[in-house]
């Protein structure tokens, strides 16, 4: 649209590092004839659960762990899934040079959702349960990254980490699920 600074204009140059192409429509009988075709049989999963021990609020970091399990997946190219079993710990994929970041969001989320906020009703597990569980609802406990040349496909300052919102500390369980050819 013109009010995102599109025209619509297919002459138009794209911006750079993006590719210059028309989508293209694949022709329905095309899309099917590929679920069937024999040579897509080589198509594999794995998966894998890992058991992460937090010391309390704070961030994990599990990239390598993650990729462990992708290289021991033997796929090339595909995706991996990265999902958190639990309401009070969520992941995150975030920098992973500086601990300053890490710190910087433990504060944030604390001031974001305090502990024992009179707000809360939810309180029977203790103070720090439904400030977990907020913080988890705006973060995510879902990750999906692509897997490119059998790796992976973080950025250079990227790391998968786990957040426990939680005070005490917990043992996580991380499901790592891996498809791909």
């Amino acid at each position: 649209s013109a009010r995102c600074g599109r025209t619509g204009d297919p002459k138009r140059a794209a911006p750079p590092g993006h590719l210059a192409m028309a989508p293209q429509r694949v022709p329905r009988h095309k899309r099917c004839a590929a679920r069937s075709d024999p040579r897509e049989a080589d198509v594999r999963q794995h998966q894998d659960i890992l058991t992460i021990p937090t010391r309390g609020q704070g961030l994990v970091e599990i990239t390598d762990a993650v990729a462990a399990i992708v290289e021991a997946a033997r796929i090339e190219t595909g995706l991996a899934t990265v999902y958190s079993r639990h309401t009070s710990a969520s992941l995150l994929i975030q920098e992973n040079a500086d601990p300053d970041v890490a710190s910087d969001l433990l504060a944030f989320f604390r001031r974001l959702a305090p502990d024992g906020d009179p707000l809360f009703v939810h309180t029977c597990e203790g103070p720090d349960d439904m400030p977990a569980h907020v913080k988890s609802a705006l973060t995510a406990t879902t990750l999906s990254i692509p897997i490119t040349g059998g790796r992976l496909a973080l950025g250079t300052w990227q790391g998968i980490f786990v957040f426990e919102h939680r005070t005490a500390p917990h043992r996580r369980s991380i499901v790592v699920h891996v498809i791909g050819a």
